[in-house]
């Protein structure tokens, strides 16, 4: 059973609310009043304002057409498509936003219903700038759909490149993780700007020991780095960021980090080699360890940096070239080679200095080769010059090569900046011991003289640099 109350006016005392049958006027609610439809309720017929209802629960994935009053989130991250406008009548309205900030990749185009138009021209229109929004209102039939918004601007939440990992650091708004023995360098969360991701680091690996025996000076271990340009320091000049294959675009993921040790001195007795130092790995990054240098007995060793010829003129009598730098070959190069060695009297130079003022040479440096014998001065080769960066805000040189061996009263040849060990007096003063390379530098070690062993090369480093706010 149903009830039916009919009558032609109610009405408050204060006059709120008024339904006149007789007006075909509703009033609903005083001025200041504010009207609330209870929950579930919906409404029709009270027009619109200029916005949209936008269509949360239906994500465009594919060519569709758009209805009257809604707005559209385009997913094109899976391929450019388009979005059909309904047929027009004055003050129809759609809105269209791009949902994955793809649209710079995968274009959504935008068609006109049959002869109608968008900004006076039956054609279509192409959404192509990231992030962008816009919001198309027909007019008439003289301009058809005219664009009344239009974002090109993305406003997202931002977010930063978060990780641990190393000794950390922090120089402003960027994290500094140095890695001086093996460690992890683990990434949490990655930047919302992409750029951010590419991060800026520094591998040196392990130098190579000097060698044994007026040997030739340890190679220095190879020196890589990249400088993200949005990173605030000076980096050296070999700086790999121009050559794309160089740079690391971290994920939330882990690293393994490889810090590679410095190679053993060459022993004694018997004109021994030192040893070659071990690499160091961040990521796709391999710096390769630098060469030892050669014993008298033994030819001198490629790496990183090469490591110095040592005075072999009784098994070469033209003189024995130094190691190979920038081996395997990387761009730009890792190392360079080591010196060249001596040339005394025999066969193959007759007018040469005598054996009594013979010398060894220098190790290779990551920005110069090592020094060569040179009969004009009474000193051994030098090692060849390392290279300075700023990446952990101080200048510092890394990767020098070991200085040679003088085996009278002449001067050793000194280590190269960055880490390099000085060479030791030859058998003549007393065989002392080659300075080994600095630890963390990838400095090669010193030359030595019978009976003592050559200088150690210093271990390498890996240092990592990013935006974290």
């Amino acid at each position: 059973m149903t009830s039916t109350i009919k009558v032609n006016n109610v009405q408050n005392q204060c006059g709120a609310n008024i339904i006149n049958e007789n007006s075909n006027t509703i009033t609903i609610g005083a001025s200041g009043d504010t009207i609330a439809l209870a929950s579930g309720a919906s409404q029709t017929g009270f027009g619109r304002t200029g916005t949209v209802d936008w269509q949360t629960g239906s994500i465009k994935t594919a060519t569709f057409t758009a209805a009257n009053g809604e707005g559209y989130f385009a997913n094109t991250s899976g391929g450019a498509f388009t979005m059909n406008l309904p047929a027009g009548t004055a003050g129809n309205i759609v809105s269209v936003v791009d949902y994955t900030n793809t649209f710079q990749t995968n274009n959504l185009t935008i068609t006109p219903n049959g002869s109608q138009k968008i900004g006076g021209a039956n054609a279509n229109a192409v959404l192509s700038t990231e992030g962008q929004s816009v919001t198309f209102v027909y007019v008439d039939d003289t301009e058809g759909w005219k664009n009344t918004m239009d974002s090109t601007s993305n406003v997202t939440g931002r977010t930063f490149l978060t990780a641990t990992g190393g000794t950390i650091t922090t120089s402003g708004d960027f994290k500094i993780h140095t890695f001086t023995g093996p460690g992890t360098f683990c990434v949490s969360s990655t930047s919302s700007n992409s750029p951010e991701n590419v991060v800026s680091y520094l591998v040196v690996a392990g130098g190579g020991g000097g060698g044994n025996g007026i040997g030739g000076g340890g190679g220095a271990g190879g020196f890589r780095e990249v400088k993200n340009p949005i990173t605030p320091y000076t980096a050296s000049p070999l700086d790999g960021y121009p050559t794309a294959p160089n740079r690391v675009t971290v994920t939330a993921t882990s690293f393994p980090i490889t810090v590679g040790a410095g190679g053993a001195g060459g022993p004694a007795p018997g004109g021994n080699s030192g040893s070659s130092g071990a690499n160091s790995i961040f990521s796709t990054v391999t710096s390769a360890g630098g060469g030892g240098g050669a014993g008298t007995s033994d030819a001198s060793i490629a790496g990183g940096s090469g490591g110095g010829a040592a005075y072999n003129g009784l098994i070469s009598p033209t003189g024995a070239p130094g190691g190979a730098g920038n081996t395997p070959p990387v761009s730009p190069p890792q190392g360079n080679p080591g010196g060249t060695g001596s040339n005394p009297i025999g066969a193959g130079n007759p007018s040469g200095p005598p054996c009594a003022s013979t010398t060894s040479t220098g190790g290779g440096g990551a920005t110069a080769a090592g020094g060569n014998w040179n009969s004009s001065r009474p000193a051994a080769g030098a090692g060849g010059a390392g290279a300075t960066t700023s990446i952990n805000d101080t200048p510092t040189a890394y990767a020098g090569g070991g200085g040679g061996v003088y085996n009278t009263s002449g001067a050793p040849g000194p280590g190269g900046a960055g880490g390099g060990g000085a060479g030791a007096p030859g058998p003549s003063g007393g065989g002392a011991v080659g300075v080994s390379g600095t630890a963390n530098t990838g400095g090669g070690g010193g030359a030595s003289g019978d009976p003592a062993n050559g200088g150690a090369g210093g271990s390498g480093i890996v240092i990592i640099r990013y935006k974290f706010q």
